[in-house]
């Protein structure tokens, strides 16, 4: 069983990027096959692993979408990058906005990502989606796709606010387009424990919302480690295996873990019982 996890949030700057990479990094560690898709058209991710130049790439995910759409032969072997770390990962650049005004008179038009990754989804145990800020057509087919949903939410008051409209989104996705859907969790990103801000913040997210939603058990604290990570091309695994922000993200690596464990054993178990 695959899991297709999108790290999404409608806010720009909370972190989903490197949630992507360094969660990628980490379950890639604990022996899993994975493959990062860069679903944003700025290329954050594409950048951040090692590409110098995303805009000049040609075989990047939005060919992928196109070829779907226009129903031509796909061959995946040629997008799909090789990470040092051990990931792979599908590179992306602007070229991904106009797929989103393809998409709009296609039919099936939430479902061209899924079926792009349904040709690769047996080969590996984790499929990672870095998706854009924004709720539009490609992000419903990031949802669409996903078999989870993590949520990175920065430690700040108007990360708060945007929550709710994703949260929505997500619902209105498993209600009518992919009932297996399922919210993998929040994370808590650039948390500063020495503002009273950041204390106050985490803590009205894990008031209100943990009796509902997943919320890992570790925030990511701010660390300029990770900017670092990024203009070296690498994971923050890589670059700073024993700092603090590498510590809390693979503590969120054993809680997917962890999850996924109780997924199948419920699984086996409903089986079981027929």
């Amino acid at each position: 069983m695959t899991k297709i996890i999108a790290i999404s949030n409608q806010k720009g700057g909370v972190g989903k990027t490197t949630t992507t990479i360094t969660l990628g990094a980490g379950l890639v560690q604990q022996g899993k096959k994975v493959l990062l898709i860069d679903f944003d058209p700025q290329g954050n991710m594409t950048s951040a692993l090692g590409v110098k130049e995303p805009d000049e790439l040609t075989n990047t995910i939005s060919y992928l979408m196109d070829q779907e759409l226009k129903s031509q032969p796909i061959l995946m072997k040629d997008t799909i990058l090789k990470h040092n770390e051990g990931m792979d990962f599908i590179p992306c650049n602007i070229n991904l906005a106009s797929i989103d005004a393809k998409l709009v008179n296609t039919f099936s038009r939430e479902k061209v990502l899924k079926r792009v990754l349904s040709r690769v989804k047996n080969k590996y145990d984790y499929i990672l989606i870095d998706c854009l800020p924004t709720i539009n057509l490609l992000n419903i087919n990031a949802l669409t796709a996903a078999t989870d949903v993590i949520i990175p939410v920065q430690a700040e008051h108007l990360s708060i606010m945007g929550l709710r409209s994703l949260l929505d989104s997500v619902k209105r996705v498993k209600r009518e387009l992919n009932r297996k859907l399922n919210i993998e969790g929040i994370v808590i990103t650039m948390t500063d424990n020495r503002t009273n801000l950041s204390k106050i913040v985490e803590k009205t997210i894990r008031d209100n919302l943990g009796n509902s939603i997943h919320i890992f058990a570790e925030s990511i604290p701010r660390s300029v480690r990770v900017a670092e990570s990024s203009l070296a091309g690498c994971s923050v695994v890589q670059t700073d295996p024993h700092g603090k922000a590498t510590k809390a993200y693979q503590s969120i690596v054993m809680e997917v873990l962890m999850n996924e464990e109780k997924s199948i054993r419920k699984l086996h178990e409903k089986y079981r019982d027929r």
